[in-house]
């Protein structure tokens, strides 16, 4: 007989159990749980050649091994097909759901969600309100693992009405939980944290203080995000005393669950204490917690604490017990294969050997740690998990380039500062997969399918695989469970280096964007010639870094802390930009010396040099053509760079080089010019006005986000269509093609067509977020001719999968916001992605420049390119130097803001 016994429409009855996250600041998650082998059902039409199927599947699950989850699947399988036969759906749709469980769990999404899919169907007929509940919040589970947020948070608004009908309060808190733990994810602090207070006025009438606890839990966590350490430490607090009721009321027979939740909680109190620099308090309670993961066996948890007693220890300048507590961290994490936090932990190592002078020691770590982070990148599917004192991926290059910076001073000409620069490039290549990352879409563009459905499988399977790695070896387990499922993954991980390297040899393009290959200091200088010099900054806490690269030579220059250039350049841009300051000449001059004073170094190399500009952080969003020559004093009447520089910025000098390699053999495109303006973006538009307009849908929650971050209203463009009349003039009519207004649509600008035209303009609203850079992207036409909503926003990782081979792409009217946090990418990402799609140039405006002005600009800008030949970056040079030497045009604020990104050499005929 089959060990489960349920009534009817009663099966997949919720439990809650904890979610333990991470190893810093461990947080417990409500969330609802598929049905357990401790669970019981009678069985209704038994059939005793099913039940007895379905028992050997159980066994097998129980095994917790790859091969016994396989295992288990084969004989559910045949377990279905009877009870098909025997016209029980009731057990079909109990053996269904283990089945589907188990797909998950092996990280098989596809044949998961479809096995999901079905279940639904069979709980419809059954009229099993609760199971198709619990249904779709298991399928909105695996949209959020595979960052398809939009089609999980539709999936759990479904659940709400199935709960209300069954009066289950509990479902209806599982759905909020999910709910907050996706916009956790995507970094909406405020809006999970809304969330989370509606599921705990919910949870505390049910009388469950370990559902509470949790809830509490979670609001802490979220608060600590936003830096509210005090209300953090309260809601800690009081997840604390309802941890230690349960735990009290049962003793040590409490749920293994409940005492991580108390462990969680402790591990996140001590977080707080150190934020508020109460180290004392919070070495206390970390000991605590420390004694009850050792009590439990909890492994991972115990690592977790490990690590943040010794960054106590190393606040507190105790650096042998420091280093002693992260070895012994960082052993754990090896023996349990938690690689994520294998590689926080050798930083933390390499921190402290820097502090003690163990130069040669820091560096073996933190190569170690690079290529650890790297290799993930590539393997594992898994979001990084948010926890205390866990140095964000770019911490790590930052520390690592200012170490090797500190040797090139120690022990100069010896080639330090060229490895750190090296260092810079692989931080930039990191930086932007990890923006494409979180943007939700997948770069297809220029790989096989096939090849590409392969990886992803293999990805999810490897991510799934690490997951449960993890929590075998941190737990009681056999060497038999631990050598299998090693096994599995060492051949999942050679199908995948196989697929990797196909990729490699038969779509170089894809495999240059997500598997870069960053140049040394000899191959930058490659790409030079004698007229032209690079800068490459690199911004960091304590301090900032320049490199000026020649043909010849390498100069490094240190530079104030990020924060310090953050404020200069965000005061400068005000002054420029502001209307009621940009008139005063003396704001944005004065303003702009003290930048390039800080930030622009007198470099003698430098003189009438065309300058190749790797900007960083906030520096991404400077018009360096408005920025004052280094040696013009206050007195002195200010000269801008860009009257004795031609001026061009790269995301990276890697990007350069593999454009040109890829670029190299393409024939130019027999016609010149496309223009796409003046979208309709509102219902209110004077183009409706015969057309009955529709209720028009809410913005894409991307669209509407980044919108409201960058401050931004989509108003029409009306001098655009103008704009767009005076360059095209300069092309004869066959060679062009103009699309206005409702033909500005999406659908036009992705249209393999545009590929015919040496050079692309989009006279249109474009966003580059600085605060969420994967949110970046054009808006055309949001409503058609019929007054009908439209999809009008061309993501991130749309562009990145266009076709467009062209020499130049124009974006004439981007718009930044630049907010408490600035992160580069937002220009570099979008920029990026035109340049993978093909494009030899991009220029983009870093502000909403005046209308009239921008079209002044842009036909001077062609009739350069066009008329005079001039190369692209040479043009754009001439024509603002001519604007600014044009008495309506003098401020910087009308010409300034353009800036070309790309290949400075000519266009080839």
């Amino acid at each position: 007989m089959i060990h489960i016994n349920i009534r009817k429409n009663q099966f997949f009855g919720i439990w809650f159990c904890l979610l333990i996250l991470g190893s810093f600041g461990v947080s417990g998650i409500i969330v609802p749980a598929i049905a357990g082998e401790g669970q019981s059902a009678e069985m209704i039409h038994p059939n005793s050649k099913a039940e007895d199927i379905f028992n050997q599947g159980m066994k097998r699950y129980r095994e917790g091994t790859v091969a016994g989850f396989r295992g288990a699947i084969q004989q559910w399988e045949e377990g279905l097909r009877l009870w098909r036969e025997a016209n029980n759906p009731q057990q079909e749709s109990i053996t269904r759901n283990f089945l589907c469980s188990v797909y998950s769990n092996l990280g098989e999404y596809p044949q998961a969600i479809n096995c999901y899919n079905q279940l639904l169907v069979l709980t419809q007929t059954l009229e099993d309100l609760q199971t198709q509940a619990t249904t779709l919040i298991s399928i909105a589970k695996i949209y959020s693992q595979l960052g398809e947020y939009q089609k999980a948070l539709d999936t759990l608004n479904q659940t709400f009405p199935l709960w209300q009908k069954t009066n289950f309060k509990t479902g209806e808190i599982a759905t909020l939980n999910e709910m907050a733990l996706i916009y956790f994810n995507l970094g909406e602090f405020q809006q999970a944290l809304n969330y989370y207070n509606q599921a705990l006025l919910e949870v505390k009438p049910l009388g469950n203080p370990t559902n509470v606890a949790a809830v509490l839990n979670n609001i802490a966590q979220v608060e600590s995000e936003l830096n509210r350490f005090e209300a953090a430490l309260k809601h800690n607090q009081q997840a604390l005393g309802l941890w230690e009721e349960v735990i009290n009321k049962f003793g040590d027979s409490a749920a293994v669950n409940v005492q991580r939740g108390k462990g969680a909680t402790l591990n996140n109190i001590g977080f707080v204490y150190a934020n508020l620099n109460r180290l004392d308090s919070a070495l206390e309670i970390y000991n605590q917690a420390l004694n009850l993961w050792q009590k439990i066996g909890d492994r991972t948890g115990e690592a977790s604490t490990l690590n943040n007693i010794g960054f106590i220890y190393f606040q507190q300048n105790k650096l042998e017990k420091s280093l002693e507590l992260y070895h012994q961290s960082l052993k754990i994490r090896q023996e349990i294969g938690d690689r994520p936090k294998e590689a926080l932990s050798r930083y933390r190592v390499a921190t402290v050997e820097r502090k003690q002078g163990n130069f040669a020691e820091a560096i073996a770590q933190m190569e170690t740690v690079l290529t650890l982070i790297e290799d993930l990148r590539t393997k594992i599917n898994n979001q990084d998990l948010r926890a205390s004192f866990l140095a964000s991926k770019q911490d790590y290059y930052q520390f690592y380039i200012d170490l090797l910076m500190q040797l090139n001073q120690q022990q100069p000409n010896q080639g330090w500062d060229g490895k750190a620069l090296q260092i810079s490039e692989r931080a930039k290549a990191r930086s932007l997969l990890d923006i494409l990352a979180q943007a939700q879409g997948e770069v297809t563009s220029g790989v096989d399918p096939k090849l590409l459905t392969q990886k992803q499988t293999l990805k999810q399977k490897l991510s799934t695989l690490e997951e449960q790695r993890v929590k075998l070896l941190s737990q009681s387990h056999t060497n038999e469970q631990k050598q299998e499922l090693n096994q599995e993954i060492e051949t999942l991980l050679q199908e995948y280096s196989q697929v990797l390297d196909t990729i490699r040899v038969n779509n170089p393009h894809y495999a240059a964007l997500t598997q870069p290959q960053p140049l040394t200091l000899t191959g930058i200088q490659k790409l030079l010639d004698d007229q032209t010099v690079l800068l490459e900054y690199s911004l960091g806490k304590e301090r900032s870094y320049l490199w000026a690269v020649t043909l010849n030579s390498i100069q490094s220059y240190e530079l104030p802390p990020e924060e310090t250039i953050k404020a200069a350049v965000k005061t400068f841009r005000d002054n420029l930009i502001s209307p009621s300051k940009r008139v005063r000449r003396s704001l944005y001059e004065e303003t702009g010396k003290a930048l390039t004073q800080i930030a622009f170094p007198l470099i003698p190399s430098l003189k009438n040099k065309r300058l190749l500009i790797v900007a960083d952080g906030a520096l991404q969003y400077v018009p360096f053509a408005a920025l004052p020559e280094p040696e013009t004093s206050r007195e002195s009447e200010v000269i801008p760079l860009i009257m004795n520089h031609e001026l061009l910025t790269l995301p990276s000098a890697s990007v350069l080089g593999i454009m040109r390699g890829e670029n190299q053999n393409r024939k130019p495109a027999e016609k010149l010019l496309a223009v796409l303006a003046d979208p309709v973006f509102a219902p209110t538009d004077e183009r409706l006005k015969s057309v009955v307009v529709q209720a028009l849908k809410v913005l894409p929650p991307d669209l509407e986000s980044s919108a409201r971050e960058s401050g931004i209203l989509f108003d029409r463009l009306p001098f655009t269509q103008e704009e767009a009349t005076q360059i095209l003039a300069l092309v004869p009519e066959e060679y062009r093609l103009q699309e206005v207004g409702f033909n500005a649509s999406r659908e036009t600008a992705i249209n393999p067509q545009l590929s015919q035209y040496r050079f692309v303009h989009f006279a249109t609203h474009g966003l580059l977020n600085s605060e969420n850079p994967q949110l970046s992207g054009l808006v055309f036409s949001l409503v058609n001719q019929n007054g009908e909503s439209q999809n009008g926003f061309l993501r991130l990782y749309d562009i990145f999968n266009l076709s467009l081979p062209v020499e130049l792409v124009v974006l004439s009217a981007c718009e930044t916001g630049l907010g408490q946090e600035i992160r580069g990418e937002g220009l570099v990402s979008l920029t990026r992605g035109f340049m993978y799609a093909g494009a030899s140039r991009v220029v983009v405006s870093l502000w909403k420049v005046d209308d009239q002005s921008t079209a002044e600009l842009m036909v001077k800008f062609y009739q350069g390119i066009l008329e005079k030949g001039l190369a692209p970056g040479a043009a754009l040079r001439q024509a603002q130097i001519q604007m600014q030497n044009d008495s309506e045009w003098v401020p910087p604020y009308y010409w300034s803001g353009f800036t070309l990104q790309g290949e400075w050499r000519g266009i080839q005929d």
